[in-house]
């Protein structure tokens, strides 16, 4: 019986392996390509504990008030929920689960193996109180590049995260970049590269949090920004704040809710929401694919051709709308284009530059939207 509970513990360790890096950024933040079933397996699945102080505080502050919003907007009710324990079918997330953050060693990891218990050797998993959790998350504060420049985020960071994932090979383990600091940014953007190129070369589980605050909505990239959100030109001359323009511009409670934002602004928790979200329906099993996004009822009244093609498609409706946003995307979920139109019945949309391959075309008017495939045959 022992070497059979063995044989189970060594095949529940290969399922946990991945065999390519798994990275969640600026690319994963269109919440609404996430199916409902893939949010479902996560809430049924997943039993996660959280380890922060205040920056890493906007996720959870994010998908405080994503609750609510999603509600409001038509969602399925309280399909964004989420406690510590799971309550009433929401997703089980332990915040503040382990004190301090990953830039304090060795308390990180002492609290971790204190939160967790001893590891058991066939499932992988703690042994303690909290022997259900399967997904460790800690987040930096405003440490990372110290540890860089010091040498120490290998010995105090990726090792410890490693010798952690072997012990407890039953749990998925994520790691984080640090926010950003304009204030120290060549030393910050090598810290955060440095954690990206370990991720990608030894298949980890990233979230990349520097990342999400570099890009707004439109996918706007902020080369020279902060963690509120204020950018700045190469030379450091200050050009304004990505959150409040985009903000100020867009509706809220439409385009963007009002949240806590430790350090920032609501549109900065709003996008790491998104992308926690993302990132919590890969790790329930989600593969990315848009093929079960439930389409409206007047999906008929939409229609796009040719299909394959070759540079440009057509978009056909005839219900009368104010504005329609098309998208295309790849099957990593990257956001390879973006045309917004006005009032008309028919649009040309062209993509010369789309290399060969399946993606996903999603058509919307603000109200619903549907999303088919595309194949792009050059």
């Amino acid at each position: 019986m022992k070497k059979l509970l063995l044989s189970l513990g060594i095949l529940f360790f290969a399922s946990q392996l991945i065999s390519q890096a798994l990275i969640i950024n600026h690319n994963h933040t269109k919440i609404n390509l996430i199916p409902q079933s893939a949010i479902e397996a996560a809430k049924s699945d997943l039993h996660i504990a959280y380890g922060h102080t205040s920056h890493g505080s906007q996720l959870t502050e994010g998908m405080d008030g994503l609750v609510g919003f999603m509600n409001a907007n038509g969602y399925p009710h309280n399909l964004y929920a989420w406690s510590n324990g799971g309550a009433n079918g929401s997703l089980d997330l332990h915040d503040y689960a382990m004190a301090g953050d990953v830039g304090y060693y060795p308390e990180w990891m002492n609290n971790t193996r204190a939160y967790l218990g001893l590891p058991n050797q066939f499932t992988g998993r703690g042994t303690g109180a909290n022997a259900d959790v399967n997904v460790i998350i800690w987040s930096w504060c405003g440490q990372v590049e110290e540890k860089y420049a010091s040498g120490a985020l290998i010995t105090e960071y990726f090792n410890p995260m490693q010798q952690l994932e072997t012990d407890y090979f039953g749990i998925k383990f994520v790691y984080m970049t640090g926010h950003l600091d304009h204030w120290d940014d060549a030393m910050n953007k090598a810290a955060n590269q440095a954690v990206r190129d370990f991720c990608s070369a030894n298949n980890k589980i990233l979230y990349d949090f520097a990342d999400i605050e570099s890009y707004n909505p439109d996918m706007t990239h902020f080369p020279y920004s902060n963690d509120d959100c204020s950018y700045y030109g190469a030379s450091g001359n200050y050009l304004g704040n990505w959150a409040l323009e985009w903000q100020n511009t867009h509706q809220e409670g439409v385009d963007w809710f009002n949240c806590g934002a430790a350090h920032s602004w609501p549109l900065n928790a709003n996008q790491k929401a998104y992308a926690a979200w993302w990132l919590w329906a890969r790790l329930a099993g989600w593969d990315q694919s848009f093929t079960s996004i439930q389409k409206p009822e007047n999906q008929d009244k939409w229609r796009f051709f040719p299909n394959p093609t070759t540079n440009h498609i057509t978009i056909e409706w005839q219900n009368p709308v104010n504005h329609v946003v098309a998208e295309i995307f790849d099957t990593f979920g990257t956001c390879v284009l973006s045309e917004h139109f006005d009032e008309s019945s028919k649009h040309i949309l062209r993509f010369d530059q789309i290399k060969n391959g399946l993606y996903y075309l999603k058509v919307g008017d603000g109200q619903s939207f549907w999303s088919e495939k595309l194949v792009v045959q050059q």
